[in-house]
């Protein structure tokens, strides 16, 4: 009888790793969804605007089209994709509706301009960034509660 506790204790302290690295490989501990192609690597800007918090992730059109399981469409001139989050600073609720605009400035001075579309809690678009060199961002965005914010950051294409 004095088995029984320690044989269901030592199954417990042996799951409990195996659970963790099983949550953990799916993608659940990160906060990332499986089955969606941008990863914490693809970050290129992560910054706190008056209790927002605007992450920016920036993924090649490829890898975008991968992991969604579709082919990159003839003519297509966009090379990467751009994914913009935004969080309330304190409670980390995703901040999902409202207008954002980015504005890319090539490495030859010419410029792109576009909305952002809402997209599951995102706002995302594609840009051509085909130039080695220095890209300047900058993103506006209006949320819900009607203030205008800005975040302005640069990205190296080599």
């Amino acid at each position: 009888m004095r088995m029984i506790p320690v044989m269901v204790a030592a199954l417990l302290s042996l799951a409990g790793p195996v659970i963790l690295y099983a949550a953990d490989q799916s993608g659940r501990l990160a906060g990332h969804k499986p089955g969606r192609g941008i990863q914490q690597r693809d970050v290129i800007h992560d910054e706190v605007v008056d209790e927002v918090r605007t992450t920016v992730k920036l993924t090649g059109m490829k890898e975008y089209m991968k992991s969604l399981d579709m082919k990159i469409p003839k003519g297509m001139k966009e090379t990467h994709h751009i994914s913009v989050e935004f969080r309330d600073a304190k409670t980390g609720k995703v901040l999902p509706s409202g207008e954002v605009k980015v504005k890319v400035m090539n490495p030859d001075k010419s410029d792109q301009i576009k909305d952002l579309k809402a997209v599951q809690g995102r706002f995302e678009g594609d840009f051509e960034l085909s130039q080695k060199g220095k890209y300047a961002f900058m993103c506006r965005f209006l949320l819900n509660e009607g203030k205008v914010r800005s975040v302005r950051f640069s990205y190296s294409v080599k």
